[in-house]
């Protein structure tokens, strides 16, 4: 099977591997329970949320930030969109959807976010949040969250913060930046099975969440805050996907989150060192840990793309839209090492030289 550079899913460890080979238990009992809050506990302590909540959602990210959107937000809000990308789009998207007001800062592929940009919409508007993708995965493209976090301090607004490809390759603190809302999915840096999304609120958003009547069934928070009391869920989860991440939460707690991520950053650092040995470059905006964009001058990348699958049995994230031909992403969460880079490098070397 293909090794994965890819960003979700991404390369799998062993461990978990072999929880995913067993029979799925039943699940309405303590023994599940006790799963689900050991989950919980250790999500929130490598979250840094001392009296946050844990939401367990089966379903895509996607849906995490459609739920988040309805179960926090009403059509008395005004929101920011920060919209550098298709995942930044979805938010605004979702928002349409819902009726929420909101206000686009709309970013092209090369713009830096900036404090102005923010400073320039709130003079003349009040808004009560902001809604980001911290990593634009789309482009890798990492925004400043400590600027983020000081404006919305500063303006008492709610931050929401889709992590899903930045969590355990950059910083995510919650009681630090003041985060709200954090939203992560199985698939990415945890390296998990698909299927299962994770939704950290704090102390703060909780408080609103009682006062908004979520017009959905599947999606009520109030009703997964409530069954998360006795460490169930309201309808059948990605049991087993639970069952790999109370595994990979106590081995990630193990290993220390700051030592994964300074190695995560290791790896995006020497991968992007190799990628200039061999002729080709990366954007110079602020990059996520988790990805590095590859930029093909020669307008090639679909073809060594496609190359790599067929010749090298490797597989990484294709670009599309206007970027299918001048850049694709290489992740560097999961099961990786120098060798597997080097590896990488070396078949992408003989592609384009061939």
């Amino acid at each position: 099977m293909s090794h994965l550079f890819t960003i979700g899913p991404v390369e799998m460890f062993p461990e978990t591997l072999e929880i995913g080979g067993k029979q799925v238990p039943y699940f309405r009992n303590d023994e599940f329970s006790q799963i689900v809050y050991s989950a919980s506990e250790g999500l929130k302590r490598l979250l840094f949320t001392e009296n946050g909540e844990i939401i367990l959602l089966t379903c895509s990210g996607t849906g995490a930030m459609e739920a988040t959107v309805m179960n926090c937000f009403t059509k008395e809000d005004n929101l920011i969109v920060i919209d550098g990308g298709s995942f930044g789009h979805r938010f605004a998207e979702i928002c349409d959807v819902h009726e929420i007001p909101h206000s686009v800062i709309k970013l092209d592929k090369d713009d830096i976010l900036t404090r102005e940009m923010i400073d320039e919409l709130i003079k003349d508007n009040e808004f009560t949040g902001v809604l980001v993708n911290l990593d634009e995965t789309s482009i890798g493209k990492l925004y400043d969250l400590e600027m983020l976090a000081d404006v919305c301090k500063e303006n008492d607004l709610i931050l929401v913060v889709d992590a899903i490809s930045a969590f355990l390759a950059d910083e995510i603190n919650m009681d630090k930046y003041g985060i709200d809302v954090v939203i992560l999915s199985s698939q990415k840096a945890l390296s998990l099975a698909p299927g299962l999304s994770i939704i950290a609120l704090s102390e703060k958003i909780l408080e609103r969440i009682k006062d908004i009547n979520s017009r959905s069934v599947y999606f009520d928070f109030k009703d997964y805050l409530k069954n998360g009391e006795r460490g169930q869920t309201p309808f059948t989860p990605a049991i087993r996907v639970i069952i790999e991440l109370e595994d990979m939460v106590k081995r990630i707690e193990d290993k220390g989150i700051e030592n994964i991520i300074n190695e995560t950053g290791e790896l995006a650092a020497y991968f992007r060192s190799r990628v200039k040995e061999i002729g080709l470059d990366y954007p110079d905006y602020p990059l996520s840990n988790a990805v590095t964009p590859v930029i093909f001058p020669d307008e090639n990348a679909d073809v060594v793309y496609r190359e790599l699958i067929d010749k090298y049995d490797l597989t990484v994230n294709p670009s599309g839209g206007d970027y299918a031909k001048t850049m694709f992403r290489v992740s560097h969460v999961g099961k990786h090492s120098k060798e597997d880079i080097d590896n990488l490098i070396n078949a992408m070397d003989e592609i384009i030289n061939s």
